[in-house]
């Protein structure tokens, strides 16, 4: 066996020292002329190192040696006739599907439904991988290791553990073995890497920053019984590191060899970033990237330990025209097109609830293709919510029958909905998927976009990987595994722009850059928390060789520090505060602080980055009163003439400009559904007594019937409105008493619910105007003299009714007086929430009131033709619940 290790030490010219190696090997007897060896390096992007450093040390035109990674030169080799790996989805369904066939574990885990199985067996097959990872060499070598390793690392566990932990160990160790066979993809890998070593021709320069896995020694070992390989990897001996970090942080340290603490400076490019938030933070770091390019750095990176604040340095750049390469591997989740798959499953399982509906329906790659879609989902969304629609396909529907367009729109949407009803394959699964997205015009939209196109493409792997998966799945368990896939797989980017580059901190292994700048070194985030799998304790996995979490720290803290030594100018930035909680840096930074304060060296420097400031003019901000008298309305209603009086800028807003806030869904029925229940309720009953001449004594039965149907209809969306059937029960009787003595007085009911419109015209020095009246009135009454009377119902009581009469503000009885062609006596509110005696309240002086509030709408409306201004002088009871304050800005001036 041939085998030699050289450990360099972590700095900027590490390439540079692997080239000497390279070049200085025996194999090599010509340095123009590479090709006879072959180097395994751990990205293409060390590739590209690697070449550029020999370039600079030949400082000639060569030959290169054969540079590739060990998956490049795995994916070389050609198929072979043996067991084909089993995809990982394949491998995941297939467990699930098992899984799920034993109630104990779903008692054991605390899973509620079958679905909440599927990250276990995603874990369960982490675990397996990584038994095989670490198992696999010695088991080909000796069957019965892993069976006495295994039991090896139990007795690691006090009998309490051990006896806590048995029915997970023993699933864990028995999904493992039924996992390891030919058709496992490591197994496979491991085969394969054998073969090669077997087959080898060129001497091999192993080179990665960590110690190579079993599986990957097991190579190395067969490859040097036939050929001479060479590892190349980092050095972390003490005398290899600078003093400074391994006096700081002695875990990192291989040896026991003492530190000369003589030795420790400050890092000279090392500087420090607190900000106060994470704006600043994001704000801070942009600047500081565009410092750096214009300042000639062409090779920037940007380390993600804090992935909010990374994005916001990417939004930030990218306004800037700065576009970041980005390699930290986004979840493909987190994209807009998966936002389309992940909306589409929504709506299907709330069964068209409104707020899904109208979240899918806005959706860019939905009807991407309709013309005036935007109008259409506008026009859709102010109908269900006018309506307050919760949901149903059904309901939805019929509440679109206005709109036939959009209707028929939910109509396809219902007509998709329905195949996904029952249990189907995953193949079958998938082909009902992409029949809807062609359906929906979704397929063309998702094919024209980088993420769309991905994640089409994964529907497309997983239906060839899960070709051989026989069982059948519901629609809950297909739309919790196709999340899973999305939240896997990662959102590749193409890489157009390679100046800033943006990593995770073992991203930045074995690279130099010009200058880094680190984002979240805070004790969140530096070092990263661990993501605890379940089952193992930390001594059965390092029993088993498996990774440990002090171990995974530590690799973590000697990628930190060859990321500092490695690289010349670094800025280490976090948040000194979060949510409004002191939030402390990384103990890792602050040991390097002692570090250096107990030697008596200068503490780190701080980073200023300064933001170029822009002069601004401040314009004062004065009361809007807008003067338009193009748009005064040809219509008012009585709601539109209290909107004029209570604030004439709202007025502006809501009936000259035509704006409105968008009403809110409710679940839960509100006091105005209240007061339309009773309105249908009582002019179905007054009709019905007008049309059929009820008796008195059936009257009750009648108004309960009618009361039950209406009521009905509600209970059916929401039982809470059983609480107003109630209320309505209660005060039945007083309204049937008060009804018997309004005709004892000589009052009958003539009409009720009925729109009624007139023209108000006037004339002002010869000028002509004039605007139409229009309202609803809920009730006409006549007495024995021919005389009439508008009534209004009110589901309050009398004494906030005789208030607001008091006031004078409302006028909305003298003007249901204005909209009668014939002269009315009288008008009153009714008070209908009560159980006592109804007494009407009525309108003092109603005649002079009308004559009045005729004047006064003239007056206003003569003033807006004349183009009065439309202030905002609504008072603060107004302006609280004003649709319109965020336009005027009340507050602000």
């Amino acid at each position: 066996m041939t085998f030699r290790s050289i450990a360099i030490s972590p700095s900027p010219v590490f390439w540079d020292d692997a080239a000497r190696v390279v070049l200085a090997s025996e194999h090599v007897e010509d340095r123009r002329d590479l090709s006879a060896v072959r180097v395994v390096v751990p990205t293409f992007a060390h590739a590209h190192l690697l070449k550029d450093a020999l370039s600079r040390q030949i400082n000639a035109t060569f030959i290169p040696p054969t540079i590739s990674t060990m998956f490049g030169w795995l994916g070389m080799l050609p198929p072979t006739s043996g067991p084909v790996a089993t995809a990982a989805s394949e491998r995941l369904m297939s467990l699930y599907a098992s899984l799920r066939e034993h109630g104990w574990l779903k008692k054991l885990f605390g899973a509620r439904r079958n679905t909440d199985l599927l990250p276990l067996a995603e874990i369960l097959l982490t675990l397996s991988d990584e038994l095989t990872q670490a198992l696999l060499p010695s088991l080909q070598a000796t069957p019965d290791f892993a069976d006495e390793r295994w039991h090896a690392a139990l007795q690691k566990l006090t009998p309490v553990a051990r006896n806590l932990l048995s029915d997970e160990t023993q699933l864990v160790w028995s999904i493992w073995k039924s996992q390891l066979d030919a058709n496992d993809a490591i197994v496979t890998r491991y085969l394969r890497m054998q073969h090669l070593a077997r087959n080898t021709r060129q001497p091999l320069f192993w080179v990665s920053p960590v110690a190579p896995d079993a599986i990957e020694q097991a190579f190395i070992d067969t490859h040097a019984m036939q050929l001479p390989v060479t590892v190349i990897t980092l050095d972390w001996h003490a005398s290899s590191i600078a003093t400074t970090y391994a006096a700081a942080w002695p875990e990192i340290v291989q040896d026991e060899q003492a530190i000369d603490y003589s030795g420790i400076v400050t890092p000279a490019g090392l500087r420090l970033n607190a900000a106060t938030s994470l704006e600043e933070e994001a704000t801070t770091g942009a600047q500081t990237i565009i410092d750096w390019l214009q300042a000639g750095r062409e090779k920037i990176a940007i380390v993600a330990q804090d992935r909010v604040v990374a994005r916001r340095i990417r939004a930030l750049l990218e306004r800037a025209e700065v576009i970041v390469s980005d390699e930290t591997g986004w979840k493909l989740s987190t994209t807009r097109a998966a936002a389309a798959f992940a909306a589409w499953f929504d709506l299907i399982a709330a069964r068209a609830e409104t707020v899904a509906l109208l979240d899918f329906l806005k959706s860019p790659f939905v009807f991407a293709g309709t013309d005036d879609k935007a109008d259409l989902v506008m026009a859709i969304e102010i109908a269900l919510r006018r309506a307050n629609i919760a949901g149903d396909w059904a309901t939805v529907t019929d509440a679109l029958t206005a709109l036939p367009v959009a209707q028929s729109l939910v109509v396809r949407l219902a007509e998709q909905a329905k195949s996904y009803a029952g249990r189907k394959t995953l193949c079958d699964w998938i082909a009902t998927t992409e029949r809807t997205f062609a359906s929906l015009g979704m397929t063309e939209a998702l094919s024209a976009d980088i993420a769309g196109q991905q994640s089409l493409q994964l529907l497309k792997a997983i239906a060839q990987d899960c070709d051989g998966v026989g069982h059948a799945f519901s629609f809950s368990e297909w739309r919790a595994f196709v999340n899973l896939q999305l939240e896997s797989a990662p959102f590749i980017q193409k890489q157009i722009d390679r100046r800033v580059v943006m990593l995770p901190l073992n991203g930045a292994r074995l690279r130099g850059f010009d200058a880094v700048l680190m984002v979240g070194v805070d004790s969140d985030h530096l070092p990263s928390q661990p993501s605890e799998t379940l089952f193992f304790a930390n001594a059965v996995r390092g029993e088993l060789g498996l990774a440990t979490r002090e171990s995974r720290q530590r690799q973590q803290l000697r990628d930190f520090t060859e990321l500092l030594s490695a690289n010349n100018e670094i800025v280490l930035s976090w948040q000194t505060t979060r949510d409004g909680e002191p939030n402390t840096v990384s103990p890792w930074i602050e040991r390097l602080q002692l570090t250096l304060a107990k030697a008596g060296a200068a503490p780190l420097a701080t980073h200023v980055a300064t933001v170029a400031s822009r002069q601004l003019h401040a314009t004062p901000v004065t009361m809007p009163a807008p003067s338009a008298p193009q748009l005064r309305p040809l219509r008012l209603s009585a709601s539109g003439y209290n909107s004029l009086v209570a604030c004439p800028y709202q007025f502006f807003a809501t009936r000259m400009l035509g704006l409105a806030g968008i009403d809110e869904l409710s679940d839960l029925p509100e006091k105005r559904d209240y007061g339309d229940w009773l309105h249908q309720i009582l002019a179905t009953f007054h009709t019905t007594m007008r049309d059929q001449h009820i008796a008195v004594e059936d009257r009750a039965a009648l108004l309960n019937d009618i009361s039950q149907k209406i009521f009905a209809q509600s209970l059916d969306k929401s039982g809470a409105a059983l609480g107003y059937f109630a209320r309505w029960e209660k005060a039945m009787p007083a309204y049937l008493a008060w009804v018997e003595e309004r005709e004892r007085q000589g009052w009958h009911f003539v009409f009720g619910e009925e729109h009624l419109e007139r023209t108000l015209r006037w004339e002002n020095d010869g000028a002509q105007g004039d605007i139409i009246l229009h309202g609803y009135v809920d009730r006409i009454d006549e007495n024995d003299g021919g005389e009439r009377a508008v009534l209004d119902y009110k589901s309050t009581n009398a004494t906030s009714l005789n208030s607001r009469l008091k006031q004078g503000e409302d006028h909305q009885l003298p003007f249901y007086g204005l909209l009668s062609d014939i002269p009315l006596l009288n008008a009153c509110y009714v008070p209908l929430d009560t159980r006592d005696k109804i007494k009407e309240v009525e309108a003092p002086d109603f005649s002079a009131w009308q004559h009045a509030l005729e004047e006064q709408i003239t007056h206003s409306m003569q003033a807006i033709d004349g183009g009065a201004p439309l202030a905002a002088t609504g008072p603060e009871s107004v302006c609280q619940y004003c649709d319109a304050r965020g336009l005027c800005r009340k507050g602000a001036w």
